[in-house]
């Protein structure tokens, strides 16, 4: 008995008896029943295969099941020399395109010797439905001898490719194509349009639109979603109206374009009328136009509109409750994102990578470090361990002030993208290492290019430095970058620093340099000037910005009550708490109450004060006291400063500085005694307070000495605070910065 052995491209072997009694297996590492054919006993002669029918070939590829028993009719046809009829080839090249083997089909299109255009059309068309785009493109220009013309299909699966890719210049080449061979379809216009889109070119994109005689719904849909994700969200709403106009109705997928096109201008009023537009004409709504809607309403601060359409959906997916988890997370309101989360009738959805940074983001603002290291768990289980969790991760922990932790996680990162630099200066601004902060930002400009948020992270530590000149170098790089003008977090934070550092007249320019305000910015000049004591000029501000038609918050309030209570205007302080009850129905939070307190105790007016606080609606916290002690202090009223301390110490009697605050008040008036019994009792008690510490900017002719004064008054130079920053990424600026660092103890 003869035996034939016969190696294959996919790693058979096969091992051929005599074709009077035709049997064959595969040798692989899986049983061999699950392989069988999904066919009656092969035990045929080659000469009974060919009787089955005109066509043998077929009537075997026909039956194929799947992938494995292909592979055995494959090798069958290979040991009989049965596949060197070109229809048959074209079908194995389509059968292991359908079972996903695209490797194998191109080893089977490379045999065949002359492909015509039929054969290489399955193969692109396989490599397409496998999402190989490169390779799409690559075989076009391979095969230019038997595609010397494309025709519409290929056209609109190459085209499709170059708009995956983002690859304009391999576009542009089939458009000439296209020219050549004249007659295009609407199809393969559409995909021209979606081509250039996606590759930035939208002007080439509207002349190709503009070029179309008979527009259809998926022409005009797909002009709007170009200007739209080119951030041409004005032209966008533009060619819907127009749309309208010529009398086509769009579909959901127009629709949330158009929806997304209203959140990207904050047109909460239009994004309704759409809605209500869709709703009244009995648009499918799909999970494309429910997300557009639900990120519609809760970027634009709409979250209890957004809940309503999440709680209306008949059939919730990831996407949306995804949406919804993010929604309440961007708009302050995390305790909702994380019931959402947690809710058993959405046990069954696996999160994503954005559920988990968005969960995780929500546990930061809520400081619950507990939860969100089970979340993190889940996130690791789930295998979700990409740099946006990271980087959350990151987030919060600096918000847990467990600062340490959050700089282990940011040294573990193998590529740390501008985020992730971010995240840990953000992080330690916020746990009072500005210096640390600095430091860091210093060794990101040698691997990256700092962004707006950087800034915003950098001006803050600069802020709590006092640092005024590298602060004021910061500006120059956001004037070059042309942040400074054209982002508005950018510009706030820049005017903001300025404002707390004393120099009111540079926040000014900047404020008035903005080409975007938001409340925020309004804010932060209109307490500028409060800050300075010029109460007129924060209330000059505030008129004008009632003016533009903005609404006030109650951080606007906060910053009215505070310019008020520096420069003593009791009556408008009053007048402006009484507005905003009345007039905009705020409910004071612990903040304007501290302010109202504030502004009486500056004004000599402490029984009023204490009165006040004695008839507050809500518990009086430590920062209410505070500001009726600072008042006490101001007016030497000792008597009523131990009242306020006394009560501080009964809400944290663990808390050393509140015992250090009232053997002040003693050595104040004299009382020596007293004081000697509370530095006594704090020592009965362990009660330590930590050392302060000062610092003072300098530069000393290019040269930044830090010094520290110790307990016993003596001055030591130290290396601790120096800032060997290289600057000269900065061209409009020459800055330097020092440190004079000084500590005590009481």
């Amino acid at each position: 008995m003869t035996k034939l052995i016969f190696s294959f491209h996919t790693h058979f072997r096969l091992f051929v008896i005599p074709k009077t009694h035709l049997r064959f297996r595969t040798i692989t590492s899986k049983p061999t029943h699950q392989h069988d054919l999904q066919l009656p006993e092969i035990d045929r002669t080659i000469d009974s295969i060919r009787s089955i029918s005109s066509n043998p070939y077929f009537s075997l590829l026909v039956l194929c099941k799947n992938i494995y028993s292909l592979k055995k009719i494959h090798a069958l046809f290979i040991v009989h020399g049965l596949t060197n009829d070109l229809l048959c080839q074209t079908k194995l090249v389509g059968l292991y395109g359908l079972y996903g083997h695209i490797g194998n089909a191109r080893l089977v299109f490379d045999q065949i010797q002359n492909p015509d255009f039929f054969t290489c059309k399955v193969m692109i068309r396989w490599y397409f439905m496998n999402d190989l785009y490169s390779e799409v493109v690559e075989f076009c220009n391979r095969m230019k001898k038997c595609l010397r013309e494309y025709d519409n299909v290929v056209s609109s699966i190459v085209l499709k490719a170059c708009s995956e890719l983002r690859d304009i210049d391999e576009g542009k080449s089939v458009h000439c194509q296209i020219i050549k061979v004249g007659s295009p379809d609407s199809i393969v216009l559409t995909g021209l349009m979606d081509m250039y889109a996606k590759c930035g070119d939208v002007e080439s994109s509207r002349q190709v639109f503009d070029g179309i005689r008979d527009r259809n719904v998926i022409c005009w849909t797909s002009m709007i979603v170009g200007f739209v994700q080119n951030d041409c969200a004005e032209e966008g709403l533009v060619l819907f109206n127009r749309m309208r106009d010529g009398l086509v109705q769009g579909n959901e997928y127009t629709f949330g374009s158009v929806v997304t096109a209203c959140t990207k201008l904050g047109a909460l009023h239009q994004g309704k009328w759409v809605h209500g537009y869709v709703i009244k004409n009995g648009i499918d709504v799909n999970s494309h136009l429910v997300t557009a809607l639900l990120d519609m309403y809760v970027k634009c601060g709409a979250i209890r509109d957004a809940r309503s359409i999440f709680d209306e959906l008949c059939s919730i997916d990831l996407v949306s409750w995804t949406a919804m988890i993010v929604g309440y997370t961007q708009n302050g309101h995390p305790d909702e994102a994380l019931k959402l989360f947690t809710d058993q009738e959405w046990a069954g959805f696996f999160p994503n990578s954005i559920t988990i940074t968005s969960v995780l983001s929500a546990c930061a603002q809520l400081g619950n470090l507990k939860f969100g290291k089970s979340v993190q768990c889940l996130g690791i289980k789930l295998g979700l361990e990409d740099a946006s969790i990271t980087n959350a991760l990151i987030d919060i922990y600096s918000k847990c002030h467990m600062i340490g932790d959050a700089r282990y996680l940011f040294d573990t990162v193998s590529e740390m993208d501008v985020i992730a630099w971010n995240s840990i200066i953000s992080g330690y601004s916020l746990n009072g290492s500005a210096y640390e902060a600095l430091t860091l930002f210093h060794r990101m400009t040698e691997y990256l290019w700092p962004d707006s948020t950087t800034l915003v992270n950098v001006l803050s530590a600069c802020t709590s430095l006092d640092a005024l000149q590298f602060g004021s170098s910061l500006h120059a790089y956001a004037i070059k970058g042309g942040l400074s003008s054209c982002n508005v977090y950018v510009g706030t934070s820049l005017l903001n620093f300025y404002a707390k550092c004393g120099d009111v007249q540079s926040a000014r320019k900047v404020f008035d340099g903005m080409g975007e305000k938001n409340t925020i910015t309004w804010n932060a000049m209109i307490g500028g000037y409060g800050m300075q004591g010029d109460c007129s000029g924060s209330l000059e501000l505030f008129n004008e910005m009632m003016k533009e038609e903005l609404e006030p918050n109650d951080a606007t309030f906060i910053a009215i009550l505070s310019a008020c209570s520096h420069t003593g205007m009791v009556s408008e302080g009053w007048k402006n708490f009484d507005s905003m009850c009345r007039e905009y129905n705020f409910i004071p939070s612990v903040k304007h109450y501290v302010c109202i307190v504030d502004l009486l105790a500056r004004a000599s007016r402490l029984e009023e004060a204490l009165d006040f606080m004695e008839a507050m609606p809500i518990q009086a916290d430590v920062s209410v006291y505070g500001a009726f002690l600072h008042g006490c202090s101001l007016h030497s009223r000792f008597d009523l400063g131990e009242v306020a301390i006394r009560r501080m110490i009964g809400l944290h009697p663990d808390d050393a500085s509140y015992y250090v605050r009232i053997a002040q008040l003693y050595a104040s008036d004299g009382r020596w005694n007293q004081v000697y019994q509370v530095r006594e009792l704090m020592k009965r008690s362990g009660l330590r307070k930590l050392a302060a510490y000062s610092q003072v900017e300098m530069d000393i002719e290019g040269f930044h000495p830090t010094y520290r004064v110790s307990s016993g008054g003596n001055l030591h130079q130290t290396d601790a605070g120096k800032l060997p920053f290289d600057m000269s990424w900065i061209t409009l600026a020459k800055v330097g910065l020092g440190c004079f660092e000084m500590s005590w103890q009481t």
